[in-house]
């Protein structure tokens, strides 16, 4: 009787075990897209940093994206589903409001996608490749 129940309890031992393993294995499958990013690019032959800070609720994305002279936008249309992150940002430069979408797949640290944006009538589109900042703990 005692061989049965402690193969009994082994057996249910390991079971739970591998559970546990298997749902933290999924749950790590699917990154969020909290958190801070940054990314650069070049404009006429100058270097620029972009910083983006995302909040997540579930599929529900909020947050700011930090760019030229440090000033701050809030992003609008925001969201997050199946790994996949997008999200529009409007500016205004010289009394011409301007609106750029943004659509990327978030694979680990990386956000990597396209900006799309209209000026003059014409469609232009570029890759967008972000990185998340890991923040220091204290």
């Amino acid at each position: 009787m005692k061989t049965k129940l402690t193969t009994w309890l082994a057996a249910a031992t390991f079971t739970l075990l591998v559970l546990g393993s298997s749902n933290s294995m999924f749950a790590g499958d699917k990154p969020g897209a909290a958190g801070k990013w940054k990314w650069s690019f070049e404009r006429n032959g100058q270097k620029m940093e972009t910083t983006l800070t995302l909040k997540q609720d579930g599929d529900k994305l909020t947050g700011k994206v930090t760019g030229r002279d440090n000033t701050e936008t809030e992003i609008t249309d925001a969201k997050f589903k199946a790994g996949e992150v997008s999200f529009k940002v409007t500016r205004e430069r010289n009394g011409t409001k301007f609106t750029a979408a943004y659509k990327g797949k978030v694979e680990e640290d990386t956000i990597k996608g396209t900006i799309e944006t209209e000026r003059d009538g014409q469609k232009n589109s570029r890759d967008w490749e972000a990185k998340r900042v890991k923040e220091e703990k204290k």
